[in-house]
């Protein structure tokens, strides 16, 4: 008990010096808020996995302004619900000049607010989690209670240490490309072979200075020799996102890559 005080008056200490560099960003503290929430997760957050992924925010903090102050974008789709509102963010496929891909691929992700605008539920459509399986996810999300602060990028590095290990197979590369088609780029890492693509935002404005958000370019690894999926990493309407499989398994198959 007293290493967990130690623990949370460490994390409040970080908490002043990262607000005190941010100048007033309150939605930062909010967002830390959620973090140290992370600790004690099954009181705070339930797990819905079916067609798609839901994360459930069951004492939310975050507002609906905090998601586009941090990302400086803005939904696809804005429409009320019985509860609140849904935004929703489409990402679609495209080309190296930012084409869209004919057929077309695209996937979406799910924000939904209450009345009072925080949020109350996080979801990701089923193609999404044809590269992140929904029990990686879920982990990595347990992880994020052991994370380190980086203050200077405003990242959080998860400690996989600290978590239960699991149980799954991972994703074979003939069932993802089945889904995503052919990769922009195929990049050779001795190893690990990296297939790039690059996914488009469906958005109505982009506060000026960072369109760049809206180009969303996933990578994601293959073991050469097992034909696993063992990473994945992308940002996605300013959330990035990076899963080693791996490091969450109970019993990793064939050898570790760095």
């Amino acid at each position: 008990m007293k290493a967990e005080t130690i623990k949370r008056t460490l994390r409040v200490i970080c908490l002043l010096l990262l607000t005190g560099s941010l100048s007033g960003c309150i939605y930062w503290i909010r967002a830390y808020q959620t973090y140290l929430q992370m600790d004690e997760f099954d009181r705070y957050f339930t797990v819905v996995s079916a067609d798609e992924f839901t994360l459930q925010f069951k004492e939310p903090i975050l507002y609906s302004k905090d998601f586009v102050s941090l990302s400086k974008l803005y939904a696809s789709q804005d429409v009320p619900t019985p509860d609140g509102r849904r935004w929703r963010y489409w990402f679609r496929k495209v080309d190296a000049n930012n084409k869209l891909i004919v057929p077309e691929v695209k996937f979406y992700s799910d924000l939904n607010f209450n009345k009072e605008g925080r949020i109350i539920a996080w979801s990701f459509s089923s193609l999404f989690l044809q590269i992140a399986p929904p029990k990686f996810i879920e982990v990595s999300l347990r992880s994020l209670g052991g994370a380190e602060i980086d203050k200077e990028k405003r990242q959080l590095r998860t400690n996989s240490k600290l978590i239960d290990k699991i149980s799954e197979d991972l994703p074979r590369k003939s069932a993802v490309l089945a889904q995503l088609g052919k990769p922009l780029e195929i990049k050779d890492e001795g190893e690990v072979e990296v297939y790039v693509y690059h996914f488009l935002l469906e958005t109505h404005h982009i506060e000026k200075g960072y369109e760049d958000r809206a180009l969303s370019e996933v990578k994601i690894s293959f073991d050469k020799k097992t034909q696993e999926l063992i990473r994945m990493t992308g940002r996605f309407a300013g959330l990035k996102i990076s899963i080693n499989y791996r490091k969450f398994l109970d019993e990793p198959s064939g050898g570790e890559s760095s």
